[in-house]
């Protein structure tokens, strides 16, 4: 595919990242979730760990953090298990980079729900911005991709930028988020709809109105004494 990412070459991979250790403040980490789980199941323990060592690739290199080979292995190493047992794990999540990113991990979700709601204005305000699916930016500042759904069906169309979601988006508001951060600053997260909280109906609730009423008071009630029995 034109858009795939371009995983560099191998020597040069080993020579920067073969010899890949925790940091004192990964190590840490790294032993809390071991402890999580008993003798013989460290296998269960990989999803963490390679989240674990993405974000100390990610530190090493500010950027949002990648995969490389020879830490995948070391990952393996750590939990005793097969190379290709913790491999399969990393090519299955999106959540993890196989291929460096830059500093903004811009992950676009182009499924139904958001593409019913405006996800390729979303994809024309990235472009726009230099944006290329697979690419990053000659500046190391965004990495584009298209992913599947991202579970915020409801407040679509949405984008996740590193760990934030950004939700209830539109070619201004997109175009706003890119230049926030291409700015060094952190733009709100989640829904960027005025007024809207999280994912409630816009215009407000249409239904359990009463429960949401903030003029009823239900402690009152729930105070009050049961039919029949002594004040």
């Amino acid at each position: 595919m034109a858009d795939a990412p371009q995983i560099p070459d191998e020597a040069e991979v080993r020579a920067r990242w073969g010899n890949f250790q925790w940091t004192d403040e990964s190590r840490e980490k790294r032993n809390a979730i071991l402890a999580r789980y008993p003798a013989g199941r460290e296998q269960s323990a990989s999803i963490p760990l390679l989240d674990l060592a993405q974000r100390q690739v990610g530190a090493e290199t500010q950027t949002q953090g990648w995969l490389p080979v020879p830490v995948i292995e070391f990952v393996a190493r750590e939990i005793g298990v097969a190379y290709i047992r913790v491999y399969e794990v990393a090519t299955f999540y999106t959540m993890f980079n196989l291929a460096p990113v830059g500093r903004f991990h811009v992950q676009v979700c182009g499924t139904t729900p958001c593409m019913l709601r405006g996800s390729d204005d979303v994809m024309a305000a990235c472009k726009n911005k230099g944006l290329i699916k697979g690419k990053t930016t000659p500046d190391g500042l965004f990495t584009l991709t298209e992913v599947e759904c991202l579970g915020n069906c409801a407040s679509a169309p949405m984008v996740q930028i590193n760990d934030d979601n950004y939700e209830d988006l539109d070619y201004d508001r997109t175009i706003a988020i890119l230049d926030a951060l291409a700015r060094g600053e952190q733009p709100k997260a989640g829904t960027q709809e005025p007024g809207r909280h999280t994912v409630e109906p816009l215009g407000g609730p249409t239904t359990l109105t009463a429960m949401v009423n903030e003029n009823h008071d239900y402690r009152s009630e729930w105070n009050a004494p049961a039919v029949g029995a002594s004040a």
